[in-house]
């Protein structure tokens, strides 16, 4: 035998190893016979895929080079390519004449609103895939440390039901497991990504900072989600842009100019996140009570988020901190909103929805929680709207403002329960708070100005210029 024939007998048990993986997925997920083939549009549908020809081809395609080409990394531009494919399939681009007129007036709107200044980046307005391109690194900053616990348990799972005759390269299939697990979530992320494309109007739409770079923190607005939105209001298209623009734009100040907050907020995102471990035995317990035959109790299943376990203590305690923080960036942006668009017609009314649709989420962002097991809606938006406003009513927009210089000063979810304490905490609550103690630099301050009034110096009468 030659080194030729020695190598090709030598990759023969790989190859059979990997056709028997083939054949196990496609039972497992699309109930075929041992002799059936691989069926994608059925491993597409139990997915909880879009079942096209097109997509399918795609999926497959992914699977296969997964499965050939296996990687101790997930492959995120599986999920780059799939969301900028989604997102050009939504509707077509809007003028952006209406939105870049918007900006210029609501800059001046927001100056007489807020202390928080403009940003060195000016405003812009984004097209579907734009704001895809510029989003995605953060959404898979957001996933990464999921989609590794859930490609880790897949990998265990799957492994768990490898046929005995496999045992002996099991070594091998692991990471074509867990790259095939990888490869399955960076697909239903790059899907939830571009179906978020065609749900938001604005940059801030999400509630955390999804841009990060040069030029690009200056707000921005997507013409054809304003327009979506405006369609279904009785309200003035123009208005409503404009509307959209203060908002966007107070976002965008917020974090430009509390240059501690993205970071702080992402780091929360991400903790919480890292904090998540899938549970195994769950997962084959959840699996002995489906049908594999049944590709619609298998699509629940993957859609339900039944596979994400219970939050643990410290990450509801996390969870609880990180809605506060949601809340008070939400409300603080509809307050200064608030007092910067009262001189528009139908205001209250496009504040009304906005906060609706702020409240209650798109279709994506569900399934973005469902994949991740993160909601990202503040549940007490008005209750920190209302605070912000008392606080401007009391003591004005420049010592509102001024708690965003260190996360310390912020109200606490206490505090949020109970405005008074706040006020008492920053002397507005109709008492004086007790003066400091004087040190002896105060005092002897103190003591040069009284004499200055009372037109004498320090020990002795104030003595006249010599003529």
């Amino acid at each position: 035998m030659n080194d030729r024939e020695h190598d090709d007998s030598a990759d023969k048990p790989n190859e059979d190893a990997l056709n028997e993986l083939q054949r196990m997925l496609g039972e497992m997920l699309s109930g075929q016979t041992p002799s059936g083939d691989f069926d994608p549009a059925a491993f597409a549908k139990a997915a909880g895929l879009p079942g096209d020809p097109a997509a399918l081809q795609g999926l497959f395609a992914t699977l296969q080079q997964a499965m050939q080409n296996p990687s101790g990394e997930i492959d995120w531009s599986i999920a780059r390519r799939i969301a900028i494919d989604v997102a050009s399939q939504g509707t077509p681009a809007a003028d952006p004449a209406t939105a870049q007129r918007s900006f210029p007036v609501a800059a001046l709107w927001l100056d007489e609103a807020t202390e928080v200044g403009t940003t060195s980046d000016a405003p812009r307005t984004l097209t579907r895939v734009e704001w895809v391109q510029q989003t995605v690194d953060t959404w898979i900053g957001l996933s990464e440390p999921v989609a590794e616990s859930i490609a880790r348990a897949l990998t265990d799972a799957l492994s768990s039901q490898l046929p005995e005759q496999l045992g002996g390269t099991l070594g091998g299939l692991g990471p074509m497991l867990r790259s095939v697990g990888g490869a399955l979530f960076a697909t239903q992320l790059g899907q939830v990504i571009g179906k978020l494309a065609n749900e938001v109007s604005a940059g801030g739409d999400v509630g955390i900072p999804l841009f990060e770079g040069q030029g690009r923190e200056g707000g921005a607005l997507i013409p054809s989600g304003v327009a979506a939105f405006a369609d279904g209001l009785e309200q003035d298209a123009e208005a409503v842009t404009l509307y959209l623009a203060v908002r966007e734009l107070a976002h965008a100040r917020l974090f430009r100019h509390t240059r501690w907050l993205r970071l702080h907020l992402v780091s929360a995102i991400t903790d919480y996140a890292r904090g998540m471990s899938l549970d195994t035995m769950r997962i084959e317990e959840l699996a002995r009570d489906i049908d594999p035959s049944d590709t619609d109790a298998m699509q629940r299943l993957v859609s339900s988020g039944a596979l994400i376990p219970p939050k643990t203590p410290a990450q509801e305690a996390a969870l609880e901190r990180l809605e506060t923080m949601l809340a008070l960036i939400e409300g603080w942006v509809d307050a200064v909103t608030e007092t910067a668009v009262s001189r528009l017609p139908g205001s209250e009314a496009i504040a009304e929805m906005v906060r609706r649709r702020r409240a209650v989420g798109g279709p994506a962002e569900h399934a973005f929680s469902t994949l991740v097991g993160l909601e990202l809606r503040p549940r007490r938006m008005r209750e920190a709207a209302a605070l912000w406003r008392l606080l401007a009513e009391r003591g004005g927009i420049e010592r509102r403002d001024a708690l965003w210089a260190h996360p310390d000063l912020l109200p606490t979810a206490e505090e949020l329960d109970h405005p008074a304490r706040l006020l008492e905490r920053m002397g507005l609550d109709g008492t004086s708070p007790a003066p400091a103690p004087a040190d002896d630099f105060d005092r002897a301050l103190a003591e040069l100005l009284d004499a200055s009034d009372e037109g004498q110096t320090p020990g002795g009468p104030l003595q006249p210029p010599p003529v």
